[in-house]
């Protein structure tokens, strides 16, 4: 999800003001390793991301282009993920969070975006808030028992094969559905949105990312089958959520296959989703802006009337190739006739890659990941930008369109237990699905670590 942003000078990385809120928190905790059966459990991580922009090409720009000139980005982040178990299968978590960054060209210009962490952060002054706050019920079903593990939102301990798994309140979409082993999380895997989930996965979120709802998931054997409903923002791409959760949604339906193949695991996803909210559409916004000329490009503004109705549909595969190489895909489409309500400007998108464990080399904690990205949009969305319509974080004033295609690299180098230093390569063909800007190239360092 995303926000613009106001214009802000890059600031310290961790300045005082962090620094004092961090001491604060960690006394309050006992950092001692929770039981094998936990009843309570405090995690916390610190991702810090660096990026670099190259000056590229550009025969024009217009109000939402991303900017030609060199350019750095920044993004902070330190949280707390605290768990609690109340009653046998029931498990309550909160998770408060700071943040701060600056975007390239204020969060405009592109549809795969370089950096998944920008969406939590809106400047250089340090945010503290309540990323989530939910309940997570388990109802065990037999089917043998398995062992869980403490991870981020995670209580060690013990659950059946087949059991029913309900989370209501406050948290993200991506925590329940569409995951991938390979590509999932930009703290520790690629950073690109079009890796962090399906770009054009419009899925129902405030600007940085999470919202109030329910999910349910039931296990069966080898089939997962995930459903839920979630609130959006009150206008689209922005930060106060619509809590009229039975007028304005996003629905999902997940189904997931656990197979062997070769002799090694792996995972087949069919995700569908629906949105219904205040949308412009993008036939309305063409008529608008043909009809008024020279008024404001973003007509989109203008045509925002009644509920409309925003669905896609996509494949997610990982499927391991042997103990130290992954493979993965994603793909989906979206019906692209209104405009953006959570996320960012796809309607069409796949991305692929392979994901190398340093073992091969004598680095077993190591990662290596290659991936090739290309983002398209609807005939409708198009037809807007080549007339000169700006949407909300794209419009050059024309188009000559070509689908955005971006490679992404990235080494991850352990450095000790669970802290990695990781040097990532983005290249963009067609920025914003326009040919006559870019190619953009992209340097990035991460520093992550948890305890």
């Amino acid at each position: 999800m995303s926000f613009k942003f106001t214009k802000l000078r890059h600031s310290a990385f961790i300045n005082q003001g962090v620094v004092a809120l961090i001491g604060t928190l960690l006394p309050v905790i006992s950092l001692a390793q929770a039981p094998e059966d936990a009843n309570w459990d405090a995690k916390f991580q610190t991702t810090y991301v660096w990026q670099s922009k190259l000056p590229f090409s550009a025969a024009y720009s217009g109000p939402n282009s991303f900017s030609p000139d060199k350019a750095e980005s920044y993004t902070f982040s330190t949280t707390a993920y605290l768990g609690l178990r109340l009653w046998q299968g029931g498990e309550f978590y909160v998770t408060p969070e700071i943040t701060q960054g600056v975007a390239f060209s204020n969060l405009t210009g592109l549809g795969g975006f370089t950096n998944g962490e920008i969406t939590r952060a809106s400047g250089s002054t340090p945010t503290i808030y309540r990323q989530k706050l939910f309940l997570r019920q388990t109802w065990n079903q037999g089917g043998g028992t398995e062992h869980v593990e403490a991870d981020l939102n995670q209580l060690a301990g013990s659950q059946d094969k087949n059991r029913f798994v309900l989370t209501v309140g406050n948290f993200s979409t991506l925590d329940v559905f569409d995951h991938n082993e390979y590509a999932s999380d930009p703290r520790t895997q690629f950073m690109n949105w079009g890796n962090m989930t399906y770009a054009a996965y419009d899925y129902a979120a405030d600007a940085r990312g999470f919202g109030w709802g329910f999910a349910g998931e039931w296990y069966k054997n080898d089939w997962v089958f995930r459903f839920g409903r979630m609130t959006g923002p009150k206008e689209p791409n922005m930060l106060p959520v619509d809590t009229a959760i039975g007028q304005h949604y996003g629905d999902q339906i997940e189904v997931e296959h656990v197979h062997i193949l070769g002799g090694q695991p792996g995972k087949v996803r069919i995700l569908a989703w629906r949105n219904r909210a205040r949308l412009a559409s993008f036939a309305d916004a063409l008529a608008y802006l043909e009809a008024h000329p020279g008024a404001d490009q973003q007509t989109i503004f203008n045509v925002r009337s009644g509920e409309k109705i925003k669905y896609g549909i996509g494949v997610n595969i990982e499927q391991a190739i042997n103990d130290n190489l992954g493979f993965f895909l994603r793909a989906m489409k979206a019906d692209g006739r209104t405009e953006t309500y959570a996320f960012t400007e796809v309607d069409g998108s796949f991305a692929t890659g392979l994901v190398f464990s340093g073992a091969k080399w004598g680095r077993a904690n190591d990662v290596l990941g290659l991936s090739l990205m290309e983002n398209t949009l609807s005939a409708e969305r198009r037809r807007y930008l080549e007339a000169g319509g700006i949407s909300f974080f794209i419009g050059d004033g024309a188009l000559r369109y070509q689908p955005e295609q971006i490679f992404e690299s990235y080494y991850s180098l352990n450095v000790w237990k669970k802290t990695s230093v990781t040097a990532d390569y983005q290249h963009i063909w067609n920025p914003a699905y326009n040919a006559d800007r870019g190619p953009v190239n992209i340097i990035s360092a991460r520093l992550h670590t948890e305890f």
